[in-house]
């Protein structure tokens, strides 16, 4: 059997979790559920299959550097692609799947959204070798979710027949969009009905030869991203001009809708129904249903006390928060923003961003605290020509080479030793010292030895924009 490859698709913004999911750090980069983040988690979850190769995660050019250290902290090693402009799923399959015939072999994928919450791993892992076993076979396979209620926030699946053997698999008659509530309610009824899960498992040649027949436009665009790759350590990174051409599709429209119609040449298509308290956590809701409760149905995270409150959700960032006799809320606290929201109407958090990237607010698209590649830093107080941020230097790591045209910085050292260069000199700095970095002087910050860096930046100036960063050496790659 060939090599089973964990692809991970990591390209979803989560604006429906906002306000702790933002564009520019989304959901499943977060530990919604439980200590490892929901990327972590997808990955984790496919330990102890046999035959596992490395994940290829796919992902926006953005996040790669959170994405990496994530990696490294869960001990994984894998490469990872780097979209430059988002595509959808359909295209971020094919890059995978392309990638994957590159190095030579024809895995069996896994495909992943990163942002799934699956409670029970142990029966997802025996799904996935059903589905494995199926894949090896030419089959196309995706998993539905046995229902519970009358979802309207889901497509569905219907099944067909039962395949012969004890795969558990059926033939997949149809694709069925997000019904309304009655609708739903007799698909539920009917029983042959599952919500459509967003995971396949199919060999690469699979996908590739079906896309071939159904949108050979996106793997004509795929193809070219490809030729004219780069590597940078375990990133990929694609032809920027190439990959723009790309049309968006999802997997389901582009493919997986249309190998229902006995196209000649199609690989044929099953459904394997998965009960292993799954949920994509869509929305604030959604994510209330999945968390442990006390028995009055309550779920908190973070620094919370609630009094005579039932089925509410309260997530608490940075501060106490508490409630005293409400039902049915959401309630998220963040160190920029708060949300409240009744149960039913969680879906409409889309419409609040929508509303303040129209009038160009941050905090749409930016948390307080901004994470880059050599570390942290959290922008505390600021007003008329001045900044304070708390700065954190992992250890080893290094800001780039840099000046500015319009502001002066005053560091101060809170804990751990920092390297400086100022102009041409090179000194340390050291805990309770600080130094000055004139306008327009060349500096850099490093963290040498084992333990990490915090320091306070205090700015000053006419313009404190982060785009008045001129770069000269980086080791991160950045313009």
């Amino acid at each position: 059997m060939n090599k089973i490859l964990p692809v991970v698709l990591s390209g979803g913004s989560g604006t429906r979790l906002w306000p702790l999911s933002r564009e520019k750090y989304p959901k499943q980069l977060l530990p919604l559920v439980g200590d490892l983040s929901m990327l972590q988690a997808t990955i984790a979850r496919m330990d102890g299959i046999p035959g596992l190769a490395e994940p290829l995660l796919v992902c926006n050019e953005e996040h790669r550097f959170v994405v990496a250290e994530q990696m490294r902290l869960l001990g994984k090693r894998g490469k990872v692609l780097l979209e430059p402009f988002g595509r959808n799923t359909a295209p971020a399959l094919t890059l995978a799947a392309l990638w994957a015939q590159e190095q030579g072999d024809d895995p069996v994928m896994v495909v992943m959204p990163a942002d799934h919450v699956i409670l029970d791993a142990a029966v997802f892992r025996d799904t996935v070798a059903k589905a494995a076993l199926l894949a090896e076979q030419g089959f196309a396979v995706t998993f539905g979710i046995t229902p519970d209620c009358p979802e309207t926030g889901y497509g569905y699946i219907q099944q067909g027949g039962l395949l012969p053997g004890d795969s558990g698999a059926f033939k997949l008659a149809r694709f069925v969009e997000k019904p309304d509530r009655d609708t739903a309610q007799t698909y539920l009824d009917a029983g042959d009905f599952l919500w459509n899960s967003g995971l396949f498992v199919m060999r690469a040649s699979t996908w590739i030869t079906a896309l071939d027949l159904c949108r050979p436009d996106i793997l004509a665009a795929c193809r070219a991203a490809l030729q004219g790759e780069t590597a940078d350590g375990d990133f990929v990174r694609l032809d920027r001009a190439a990959f723009e051409k790309c049309p968006a599709d999802s997997i389901d429209y582009a493919v997986m809708e249309r190998l229902t119609t006995g196209q000649a040449g199609l690989p044929e298509s099953v459904v394997i129904p998965l009960s292993a308290g799954w949920s994509d956590v869509g929305a604030w809701d959604a994510l209330w249903k999945v968390l442990p409760k006390c028995g009055e149905g309550n779920a908190t995270r973070g620094d919370v006390m609630l009094e005579g409150c039932r089925d509410t959700l309260v997530v608490s960032e940075s501060r106490l928060v508490a409630c005293i006799g409400v039902s049915n809320l959401i309630v998220v606290e963040t160190d920029d923003a708060v949300l409240v929201t009744h149960h039913d109407a969680t879906q409409d958090v889309k419409k609040i961003v929508d509303r303040l990237k129209a009038d160009k607010r941050p905090v749409a698209q930016w948390h307080r605290k901004i994470y880059r590649p050599w570390g942290w830093y959290d922008g505390v107080d600021a007003g008329e020509r001045f900044q304070v941020k708390r700065i954190g230097v992992k250890p080893g790591a290094s800001l780039s080479l840099q000046m500015h045209h319009h502001r002066a910085e005053h560091w101060i050292v809170v804990s751990g030793t920092a390297r400086v260069t100022k102009g041409e000199e090179v000194f340390l700095v050291t805990e309770n010292q600080s130094t000055y970095i004139p306008l327009g002087v060349r500096h850099r910050l490093e963290k040498p030895g084992i333990v990490a860096l915090e320091m306070i930046e205090v700015q000053s100036g006419s313009y404190l924009g982060e785009d008045d960063i001129v770069r000269f050496e980086d080791t991160y790659g950045r313009h």
